[in-house]
Formats: C-alpha cells, structure tokens, sequence
C-alpha cells in the first residue's frame, strides 16, 4: 500500500511529528479554547492558523532543502549531499518561533 514512497528514518519521523502535533493541538484546543492574537505575522491567527503556517513554511523547508542539496554539496565539495536531519532541525525551528511568536 505504501510502496510508492521512499519511508526512511526522517520520513517517517516528520509524519510522526505532525500526527502527534495534530493530536496534541486537538486535546489543547478542547481543554482552552483559542484566543486570537497579533504576533508577527501580519494578521491576527489563532493557534490553528499558526499551526497550519508553520507546516506550510515546513514544507517548503524541506522541498527548498532536497532541491539546493545537490548544488550545497557540489560547491563545498562534500562527498555527498547534506543530511535530510539538517531541514528536519531547521523546520522544527521554524515551528517554534511560529507558534510562540506568530
């Protein structure tokens, strides 16, 4: 059933992030509802919105990362391109700072 994608280590660890982000913002938000706010985005979100921002930009993260990787090693001369846990650190730093600050 899930032959036609590659599930290595990082695949599965970034799905299994946002499952467990989905389950965690569910139980949040039935336990305090949302209030909206203006952080720096230029609107006002609700904890949903953020959350769905930072995915996005998420996404984003890691297509940019698998398409520059190749031109990142070839102009530092590594041997191979860089590791997928690079984008995985920066896209969970992305979340954080959506989510406190956005």
């Amino acid at each position: 059933m899930f032959d036609w994608m590659v599930w290595t280590t990082p695949v599965a660890v970034f799905f299994t992030c946002i499952v467990l982000m989905l389950i965690g913002m569910t139980v949040w938000e039935i336990k305090s509802p949302t209030i909206e706010r203006k952080g720096f985005l230029p609107m006002v979100t609700t904890r949903g919105d953020r959350l769905f921002i930072g995915l996005l930009g998420s996404a984003y993260i890691h297509l940019a990362f698998v398409g520059l990787s190749g031109w990142v090693a070839q102009w530092l001369s590594l041997e191979q391109d860089p590791s997928i846990w690079i984008a995985l650190g920066i896209a969970a730093v992305w979340m954080v700072i959506v989510m406190r600050k956005g």
